[in-house]
């Protein structure tokens, strides 16, 4: 939804995925497919490799990236250029994935569900680079992109497990319960 062949030149194996970052008529084939809702869900394929890994030959890189801590940071960047609704990234991200695995309370902001949350100032900029990478691998195919928001709190389960990029560890999460 982000990156097209174009972006190969730059980013070569970083940004190699299952499936592969195809041409930019292809990704607009996308976003007309999730804008008609014949996509139901906006996910990442989180593959947290080494860089080590990932700068083999194309044949040997492994397949996925680091996408998790920038996938709503990206989302909000394409509302801010009005190519999808606010809604629409909270009814992809949030409440779809839980309706189709059918989660248990999570998913919404609703009295008796659990609240995860994350807040976002979305006045103050973000350029990605190695001091704000959150990763355990170090890298994001996202180095040097400036986003127009930055995420300031995330809270699970109703605890505030991450404040300006200071994690709280005490804090677990709990299973995933299902309605099926």
């Amino acid at each position: 939804m982000w990156f097209d062949d174009q972006d190969y030149a730059q980013k070569g194996t970083l940004i190699k995925w299952n499936p592969a970052v195809k041409t930019a008529k292809d990704k607009k084939m996308l976003w007309d497919a999730l804008l008609d809702d014949r996509i139901d869900v906006i996910a990442t394929d989180h593959a947290p490799h080494t860089l080590e890994e990932k700068e083999q030959v194309y044949t040997k890189a492994p397949s996925g990236g680091p996408l998790v801590q920038h996938a709503l940071l990206a989302m909000l960047e394409m509302v801010a250029n009005r190519k999808i609704s606010l809604e629409k990234v909270v009814e992809k991200m949030c409440h779809n994935p839980a309706k189709l695995f059918q989660i248990a309370k999570r998913g919404f902001v609703k009295e008796g569900y659990y609240a995860d949350l994350v807040l976002v100032d979305t006045h103050k900029n973000q350029v990605v680079n190695k001091e704000n990478i959150l990763y355990k691998c170090g890298w994001s195919p996202f180095e040097g992109t400036k986003f127009g928001a930055t995420i300031t709190h995330t809270f699970v389960n109703g605890n505030l497990i991450y404040h300006d990029g200071v994690f709280n560890d005490e804090i677990k999460g709990k299973r995933l319960e299902f309605n099926r």
